[in-house]
């Protein structure tokens, strides 16, 4: 009883991650969806690519249960799949995700918790493991990722949240007053000469992201 309600709660948390992180694609110019949003490179869609492809895997080799879509070999990792080139759709890498939740799901649904796998990319003696332990370790990768998505998207056009259902109308004003709270309330624990403090929190716009190319990194 304990496992199943354990299986399911996992299950069900994963599956709002997942949304949420689609979500933020919502809306989005092909540019905004792609271009890098950090000093690394961190990028929306990557971010989606990134996470459908360490799903595949987690829920596919570790059980003997391969993806049936075309995967390079962990041992080959390049960091192609945290960003997407010109030729890669939107559309695709959202369908590939999609379509690795139902892998995944059917991996879960099939298999105990104490079902073994092995993860060949973690040192000894962890490599061998079991559901449980993927179960959490895809969860946290993918709410990690979830939240880089959320502040990426704020960045870009300010706006936040984890449902579209929770989503409130930016109240531009109320947010500049916001930030300016926590401004002087840093300033005043920390005093520093005007010319080295940092700019007030964003202004009634969107805070400006950086682009242009820059050099990616592995997230996981």
């Amino acid at each position: 009883m304990i496992d199943e309600f354990a299986k399911d709660n996992l299950l069900g948390r994963l599956r709002r991650d997942r949304e949420a992180l689609l979500w933020k694609l919502d809306g989005l110019s092909e540019y905004d969806a792609r271009r890098p949003l950090t000093a690394t490179g961190t990028n929306l869609l990557g971010l989606v690519k990134h996470v459908a492809c360490v799903e595949a895997r987690y829920f596919g080799e570790v059980f003997e249960r391969p993806s049936p879509e075309p995967l390079p070999r962990w041992q080959d990792h390049d960091g192609g799949d945290l960003w997407a080139t010109e030729d890669e759709k939107r559309d695709q890498i959202i369908g590939f995700y999609r379509r690795t939740w139902e892998h995944s799901d059917a991996t879960i649904n099939e298999l105990p918790l104490d079902a073994p796998g092995r993860v060949p990319w973690w040192p000894e003696p962890y490599s061998s493991t079991n559901l449980f332990a993927v179960m959490v370790h895809v969860l946290g990768e993918t709410n990690r990722h979830a939240g880089h998505a959320d502040i990426l998207r704020e960045g870009v056009d300010g706006r936040t949240g984890m449902r579209p259902e929770h989503e409130t109308q930016i109240d531009a004003e109320a947010r500049a007053a916001y930030c300016a709270k926590i401004e002087q309330a840093a300033r005043s624990a920390a005093p520093v000469k005007a010319e080295n403090a940092a700019p007030a929190g964003p202004s009634s716009s969107a805070a400006s992201a950086p682009s242009g190319p820059r050099t990616p990194h592995p997230l996981s």
